[in-house]
């Protein structure tokens, strides 16, 4: 059977002729290799210049607008003080109770006792005045812009990569500037975290809106509304639940990032706890803290998720006012008497000193005992990922086997016999009718023998240009290759491919054993109740904490960075991919088991080729996230693009740190919307809906 070959694949072929030129040349022609310093623009010290500018003529507008925010934060804060602990969390059971039952308010008990037992009251409750201001204002700011979005299509193409570029651009990079313009204090980390948290809210405005039926709104024009009663009072009731789901992660979305709004903040708050902690190498003390937070994270989150479900509950207008009004009146009544018992009865006001228990020396203990006592198995995981794995991917197999690590030298004859069985292996795929699978083992196998930083930026640039024209078209391909090309020409592309090297790794790990244990969980509802809470402690941790394990184990270094990456990047692939099969249309499975389909053919032919479009949104969001740890990984030892930005912010460079950011946001906005678009193409050919 003779192959075939399309216009799009003799492109490819076309491509990898390019790449086998550059790598032949590029010891001639050094450019290829490294762009040169001469050429490079100096983007940082205009940026810095304008900084500069502000900062002097516009520095006293930003500082009164601090000055005007801090006084809030400080009024939530004394109400938050002032409170007996009894009231307050009896104040949040009643709210969890309301929201979604008894279960969540359980929890809420659990989680506020915690606090307390723990002895981190005071520090939580600032925490929680932070959070009490910055949600708020990202929900309000959020939905100016959502709305402003939905009314004006105009609005909304500027709107969107406005949202992109704060979400993805690393909040290190953002740090500097705001504390350039509003000072030190706890306003700089309320600032910081609604720049934050108010994209999610924007998205889902925006779509909720739109979601909003024909029906409802035909229903409203002909009741006679004004275009005002019919936005207040169709569309955005309409719109509630959505609403409720963009309030919920704008909310998780602030939480996150507390730690890193304490850095500047230099508030006595949970964040400033678990990085002092971090600091002193304190695992114990850092661990018990970051709980803190995720606890309170996972109880606002099923609080806020509950007053989403049950935006759509109807309510009979007929309802007692007692029926109607239960929660308000329980927590206004419950409130005056725990006030009141807290006038007697001390404890209630006041938690006693005698009564915390801070098991933080054990675990730092349990710790010491591990890495003692496991230290030969510890080593050898980490020469055998680092060797085996890592290090072929960074400089190539050319450069990583060597008679230390691999047991031999690489040859001519080693090299001839590599060539060709990668070729031969493309040419079976080929001949199998599998071209596009073929290519992909011909440049795979390239990058693989001379490593990522021993490939070529043009041909680097030109491969992943091509790739996102293929995948999305010229617009995808044109803003691939502008995007890699400032990265390029600001002098920073050795740092993006670092960045890239680990960043890949961490993902294709992340997301092939998150997608497996996904559909284990999808088929054993014992496995999914088991690792939700899993899922929910990585995913609330603080970013910061995820380090202390592995770098108290494995000491600093990429390979510590690399697990810490995973143990946040993995979650996405594991809820989107059980997600995915949960959702599946039953039709379409009793028509595969009416048929006689067996198991593994249900699950190989039917269940995962339709999964696959979401499963294929969990890789996006697996790679949105490894991108976010890799900036705090920077401080355990890796030299990419976040190491830039974190000395910007050491340094106070306005300039480097934002360029550095900004290559960052380029190269996650890229994979967004490379993966969007494979999933809504991929989404077509099922027939499914896309939206």
């Amino acid at each position: 059977m003779l192959v075939k070959f399309n216009r799009g694949d003799l492109h490819w072929l076309g491509v990898i002729g390019v790449t086998l030129v550059c790598l032949a040349l590029q010891d001639e022609w050094t450019w290829m290799a490294k762009y040169p310093k001469d050429l490079i623009l100096p983007i940082s010290d205009w940026l810095n210049a304008v900084m500069d500018w502000i900062v002097a003529y516009l520095g006293w507008f930003f500082l009164g607008i601090s000055w005007a925010l801090e006084w809030p934060i400080k009024a939530v804060r004394f109400v938050l003080h002032a409170l007996p602990w009894s009231v307050t969390t009896f104040l949040f059971c009643t709210v969890a109770w309301a929201a979604s039952g008894w279960k969540l308010a359980g929890f809420t008990l659990f989680s506020m006792l915690y606090m307390l037992v723990i002895g981190y009251w005071s520090e939580s409750m600032n925490t929680l005045s932070l959070v009490a201001i910055s949600v708020p204002l990202a929900i309000l700011v959020g939905f100016a812009f959502g709305v402003w979005g939905f009314f004006s299509h105009r609005a909304e193409r500027a709107i969107v990569p406005m949202l992109d570029v704060l979400q993805t651009v690393p909040s290190f990079a953002y740090l500097l500037p705001i504390l350039m313009l509003f000072g030190f204090g706890t306003v700089v980390g309320l600032i910081a975290s609604v720049l934050y948290s108010f994209p999610p809210m924007v998205r889902n405005t925006i779509v909720g809106l739109r979601g909003v039926s024909p029906e409802v709104i035909e229903s409203g024009l002909m009741s006679g509304a004004t275009p005002r009663q019919l936005f207040w009072q169709v569309r955005v009731p309409a719109s509630l639940r959505q609403l409720l789901l963009g309030v919920n992660q704008a909310t998780m979305a602030s939480l996150s990032m507390v730690i890193i709004a304490s850095i500047i903040g230099g508030t006595a708050d949970i964040g400033w706890v678990v990085l002092s902690t971090i600091r002193k190498a304190q695992f114990g003390e850092s661990l018990l803290a970051g709980m803190v937070i995720a606890l309170m994270a996972m109880v606002i989150d099923r609080i806020t998720a509950g007053l989403a479900d049950r935006s759509g509950d109807y309510e009979p207008n007929d309802k007692s006012f007692a029926k109607r009004y239960g929660a308000w009146i329980a927590a206004g009544v419950g409130a005056v008497v725990f006030l009141t018992l807290a006038q007697v009865i001390g404890a209630l006001n006041e938690w006693p000193r005698g009564w915390e228990v801070n098991p933080a020396k054990a675990m730092n203990e349990a710790l010491s005992y591990i890495v003692v006592n496991f230290r030969d198995e510890i080593e050898a995981i980490k020469k055998l990922a680092f060797f085996f794995v890592m290090l072929p991917v960074k400089i190539g197999l050319q450069g990583a086997v060597s008679p230390f690590t691999w047991g031999f030298e690489l040859t001519l004859a080693h090299t001839i016999g590599y060539a060709l069985f990668m070729t031969a292996l493309a040419g079976w795929a080929a001949y199998r009718d599998k071209v596009k699978t073929g290519i992909a083992i011909l440049i795979s196998a390239i990058v693989i023998y001379f490593g990522l930083t021993g490939m070529p930026w043009p041909a680097l640039l030109l491969i992943c240009a091509v790739a996102g024209w293929k995948i999305g078209g010229r617009a995808l391909g044109l803003g691939t290759a502008l995007g890699l090309g400032f990265i390029v020409v600001t002098g920073i592309w050795p740092e993006a491919i670092l960045s890239i090297y680990l960043c890949g790794i961490a993902v294709l790990f992340s997301f092939l054993v998150g997608t497996a244990i996904g559909i284990w969980a999808a088929h054993n509802d014992t496995v999914s109740a088991i690792v939700r809470p899993f899922n929910d402690t990585l995913q609330t941790m603080p970013l910061f904490v995820l380090l202390i394990p592995f770098v108290m184990v494995f000491k600093i270094g990429e390979f510590t960075a690399l697990l810490a990456i995973i143990a946040y990047a993995i979650v996405p692939a594991i809820r989107y991919a059980e997600h995915g099969l949960r959702s599946l249309p039953a039709t379409v499975i009793e028509a595969a088991t009416m048929i006689g389909a067996t198991n593994r053919q249900m699950l190989w032919q039917v269940k995962i080729p339709l999964a696959l479009p979401v499963m294929m949104l969990g890789l996006n969001q697996t790679i949105m996230y490894s991108i976010a740890m890799l900036v705090i990984a920077a401080l355990v030892g890796t030299n990419g693009l976040e190491q830039i930005v974190y000395i910007g912010l050491s340094d106070g460079d306005f300039g480097v740190g934002i360029i550095a950011g900004i290559g960052m946001a380029i190269i996650a906005i890229i994979i967004d919307r490379m993966t969007h678009a494979w999933s809504r193409k991929r989404q077509e050919e099922l027939g499914l809906s896309v939206e």
